[in-house]
């Protein structure tokens, strides 16, 4: 990875206000803002530029948020419209560019296409877009360009909080294959008949592709209503599958945190930094501890 800064901006003076966020080296800017300010951020030339947009806002159906992603030529007219006909959302984030002109219709829906598609494969978080766009034909000069624009993209966008168009970092190399003492230890969690593999990483806590969970879940399970729609929304997205008596992971997955892992490995309320464990039986906690020195 390649450091960067971030320039942000606070417009009003007021950190929940209006941000306007420059990257080192990039052309483009983002807006975020709250919802309530859409009155007073309407007159910002920025958004009278052509753009792609996101906007964040809590589940009407449980606890964490969803995600629309759409693209304006400008990007005013497309929010106003959402002001009136989408109630979920609480704040919006816009891209466009320091010098206006730089984005045309074609570059925005190419934008557009291209996130809606990472945040489908990544499945971190529910879409309301009903479906997945085409990409429009762009030259090959002009394509480049736009991967390099979203790339920039997406260096933001975890910065301002938001992961879901983030795929699980690369797992660490086994001990057997020469793990370096910088890699993140492998880690397992059995029980109740499974197995599991994960790793620590600096979004959360990663489990691997083809690890198991449980297919039954505690009484208690069902009361805790994050770790039950998490694992709905699982199960729902085809990241778990079932097979034989068990359920599959399709692909790495990455949980906010390993007790929320375990949880949906084990199917109870679990203890994440006692339940993983590393080859030699070493809990989580003992070698973070021992990390600490």
């Amino acid at each position: 990875m390649t450091p960067f800064s971030l320039r942000i901006f606070v417009a009003d003076g007021d950190p929940d206000g209006l941000r306007i966020v420059e990257k080192s080296n990039w052309i483009g800017k983002a807006l975020v803002f709250p919802r309530a300010l859409l009155p007073q951020v309407k007159a910002r030339p920025e958004l009278a530029q052509t753009g792609v947009y996101l906007l964040l806002g809590p589940r009407p159906d449980g606890e964490g948020e969803m995600l629309y992603v759409g693209e304006g030529d400008p990007i005013l007219p497309r929010l106003q419209d959402h002001q009136s006909k989408k109630d979920f959302w609480t704040r919006a984030i816009g891209f466009t560019t320091a010098t206006a002109g730089q984005l045309n219709k074609a570059h925005v829906q190419f934008l557009e296409a291209r996130l809606i598609g990472l945040a489908r494969a990544a499945k971190r978080m529910p879409l309301d877009n009903a479906n997945q766009p085409a990409e429009p034909s762009l030259s090959e000069a002009d394509r480049a360009d736009m991967e390099v624009f979203l790339s920039h993209m997406l260096g933001v966008l975890p910065v301002l909080g938001v992961h879901a168009f983030e795929q699980a970092p690369a797992a660490p190399v086994s001990a057997a294959g020469g793990q370096s003492a910088a890699s993140p230890a492998l880690l397992y969690c059995t029980g109740k008949g499974v197995e599991a593999t994960g790793y620590e990483s600096t979004q959360g806590f990663v489990v691997r592709a083809g690890s198991q969970a449980v297919s039954a879940v505690t009484a208690s399970f069902s009361q805790m209503l994050g770790a039950a729609e998490l694992r709905a929304d699982l199960l729902k997205n085809g990241v778990l599958v079932a097979e034989g008596a068990a359920l599959r992971f399709t692909q790495d997955y990455v949980f906010s945190a390993p007790s929320t892992a375990s949880d949906i490995v084990l199917g109870g309320c679990t203890n994440g930094r006692v339940q993983w464990k590393d080859a030699q039986g070493r809990t989580l906690k003992a070698l973070q501890e021992a990390e600490l020195g």
